[in-house]
């Protein structure tokens, strides 16, 4: 079981559109993926399609010792499942200020789970915060949504220093999972800008695989389904499952062909 934190501290980057739709990506492959949201705005779990409402036990349950299983719910869609957050989970913060293993609460409550699943994504929310820190101590590796603007690359050293800070005083196997451009548009002089210059100063970590600014991709939360369940033959679905296959290749996988059949489940 690999655990990936999805993080950037600037909002509004696609870090709940990749966990959703790499998850679900991964999840047409045979891969058992849980995705953890871990920002009280629960937009990876409303992007599953889940009535937050309805939902008995979220991360702020399990952060305050809940064990970890009683808080995944299965999804419709293939091999996914989700452990859920609504906005008690910023009460979280206040609450764990006080306690002295606050940065590992997820990390020892999700090691249950070991089992389960082949990959567990954090989504992380935009700050580095207590919730954040927690997610960035469970995880093996980091994989930063970097969208194509200015302000971007000023958020992405930052979160590069945050990432080294924490692994210097709390979780030394952490690594960088990649750099995965988010809203890209290569007829942009701006895009190519940020894309050359991050590929100069990263040119291991960058995935060669971007996301284009797409609008079925904008759509498919509004309808609670991952992109390829919506609109499988749209170029956002077309960009994420290439990004899974990179994905799987850089943590050593073979390829594995997607089960087509697998996505009438998501209908």
């Amino acid at each position: 079981m690999k655990i990936v934190a999805v993080a950037n501290q600037k909002g509004g980057v696609g870090k709940s559109t990749t966990v959703v739709n790499l998850a679900a990506s991964l999840g047409i492959r045979g891969k058992r993926v849980l995705c953890v949201d871990m920002d009280p705005q629960g937009n990876c779990t409303s992007g599953f399609g889940i009535n937050k409402k309805a939902v008995p036990h979220t991360t702020y349950d399990v952060l305050m010792g809940m064990d970890a299983r009683q808080a995944v719910v299965s999804t419709t869609f293939a091999n996914v499942s989700v452990m859920c957050s609504t906005l008690s989970l910023a009460g979280a913060e206040v609450e764990l200020t006080s306690e002295e293993d606050r940065a590992f609460k997820l990390k020892s409550s999700l090691e249950v789970l070991e089992d389960s699943y082949d990959y567990i994504i954090v989504d992380c929310p935009p700050s580095l915060s207590l919730l954040t820190i927690n997610s960035l101590c469970a995880a093996d590796s980091v994989l930063i949504p970097l969208q194509c603007e200015f302000y971007s690359l000023e958020g992405l050293s930052q979160l590069i220093e945050s990432v080294r800070r924490i692994k210097k005083n709390y979780n030394p196997g952490l690594d960088i999972e990649g750099i995965v451009f988010t809203m890209a548009d290569s007829r942009l002089n701006l895009t190519n800008q940020v894309v050359s210059e991050v590929r100069k100063h990263f040119p291991e970590k960058v995935f060669k695989t971007s996301i284009p600014r797409n609008v079925r991709i904008s759509e498919s939360p509004s309808f609670g389904m991952p992109i390829i369940y919506y609109d499988r033959l749209s170029k956002g679905a077309d960009s994420y499952e290439k990004l899974s296959e990179e994905f799987l290749k850089r943590n050593g996988e073979k390829r594995v062909k997607p089960d087509r059949k697998l996505l009438r489940r998501g209908r």
